[in-house]
């Protein structure tokens, strides 16, 4: 078992004292009295879970680091007429996620970008940027043509922001995996000594294993097809197939609430192509983006989502693939980047498999965000297709690198921008710096 498995025991409830003590912000306490359980050694089978509550204790302050004072102040900043009242306004409905740390409410470290999305609650800041000109010129080409394919180059790096002179140094940078969209991968140059995993690996990876290199780079080529699909329009078999319908703990889980919301979205729908499109209708339609801390501070990722109605591409992802696993819909995980001619980040959407075509694609992230600028041509193009603007590194979620990182991970359940680790210690986000850039994207 490696350090990063105990992450699969976070639906183990705490010990009360010890959840008492990090639901009111006491942290340094709480993290004492999770040291005093693992150094007494006697109760085992609790230790994973002791030990990855103490990591999210611990990068805890990092995603959540302003004060209410100082997230009202930046606020003001740019709204000089900004109230507290509207400030516990936007609190009460969602639009800024806070934690407790010591005792008083601290704000998400991005919580100014989630406010943007939002101009008619948050008038007086500067909106989101979004321009989709190129973007839905793109997708209506594709829906003429029935495919498209792109060619992309990237350049990706990781950097430790700590000294490495004479130190162990393990790096792993996300590179494209052999998917039904991607072929025609190549490596086109790297830091010397990287390991290239295979091409099947489920968060494939190229990898270091060196001294003292504080840098690593690798530069890849690659072709994205991507086809155009109208799910609905497909003749299906009657009898589905019953692979990717378990649960994965502790994120995917079948809760009672899912199992009745799946089951009053999808009553009365035989077909599971309608089932399928009636979850995507609701995820798209209800779950309203904002931008989420480290996954690993999140607790049943799918089930809070569908019970706050926030979330970001990821969370949207495994709401949607909860749901058509309850319903009989096979689904799965596929992450990656976004790439447009004017970068790249990190992205996750969801598969889900229709009988006897296969494999169909629901980026709800997407989805949402065109209901929000009520474009609902571009939200009807992410249920069953997806676009040749991606990089899929990644085909399961909370699977290991490869090799497996014997630190802890900065992210245990998907691999989008890398990992580094010194002297066996995983750094953490804080401590390492990372980068992506296109080079080249040219559509065939």
């Amino acid at each position: 078992m490696t350090k990063n498995e105990a992450f699969l025991h976070l639906g183990d409830a705490l010990p009360a004292d010890i959840a008492r003590r990090r639901d009111m912000g006491d942290l340094e306490g709480a993290v004492r009295l999770i040291d005093q359980r693992l150094s007494g050694g006697k109760q085992p089978l609790l230790a994973p879970r002791l030990e990855a509550e103490r990591v999210r204790l611990e990068r805890l302050g990092h995603d959540y680091p302003f004060t209410r004072a100082e997230a009202v102040g930046q606020i003001r900043a740019e709204w000089p007429e900004f109230t507290e009242e509207q400030f516990d306004a936007l609190v009460d409905g969602g639009r800024i996620d806070w934690r407790m740390l010591g005792g008083e409410m601290h704000i998400h470290e991005r919580f100014l970008e989630s406010l943007r999305i939002y101009p008619r609650e948050a008038p007086g800041l500067r909106p989101e940027q979004a321009d989709h000109t190129e973007r839905d010129a793109m997708l209506a080409r594709m829906e003429r043509e029935g495919s498209l394919t792109a060619r992309i180059t990237l350049r990706a790096s990781i950097r430790a922001l700590v000294p490495v002179e004479g130190r162990a140094v393990q790096a792993w940078l996300p590179i494209p995996a052999a998917c039904p969209q991607q072929s025609g991968i190549q490596i086109l140059d790297a830091t010397p000594g990287g390991v290239p995993a295979p091409e099947d690996a489920p968060q494939r990876t190229i990898w270091w294993d060196t001294r003292g290199v504080p840098e690593f780079t690798v530069t890849y080529r690659y072709l994205h097809r991507a086809e155009y699909v109208n799910p609905l329009a497909l003749p299906l078999e009657p009898v589905q197939p019953a692979f990717d319908l378990e649960e994965q703990p502790p994120h995917i889980l079948f809760t009672p609430y899912l199992r009745a919301l799946a089951e009053r979205l999808t009553a009365g729908l035989t077909s599971p192509a309608a089932r399928a499109k009636a979850i995507y209708d609701y995820v798209t339609g209800q779950v309203d983006y904002r931008y989420q801390p480290a996954y690993l501070q999140l607790d049943c990722i799918a089930d809070q989502c569908a019970k706050t109605l926030r979330g970001d591409c990821g969370v949207f992802a495994l709401l949607f693939i909860t749901l058509c696993r309850i319903a009989g819909i096979p689904a799965r995980w596929q992450s990656g980047l976004s790439v447009r001619p004017d970068g790249a980040g990190p992205h996750d959407w969801a598969m889900f498999y229709l009988a006897p075509h296969g494999w169909l694609w629901a980026d709800c992230s997407f989805g949402s965000s065109a209901r929000r600028s009520g474009e609902d041509a571009r939200r009807a193009h992410y249920f069953g297709s997806l676009d040749p603007w991606r990089m899929v590194a990644n085909s399961a979620f909370q699977a290991p690198l490869t090799p497996p990182m014997t630190g802890w991970r900065q992210d245990p359940y998907d691999n989008q921008v890398g990992e580094l680790m010194v002297d066996g210690r995983g750094l953490d986000s804080t401590q390492r710096d990372w980068s992506q850039e296109v080079l080249e994207l040219e559509l065939l």
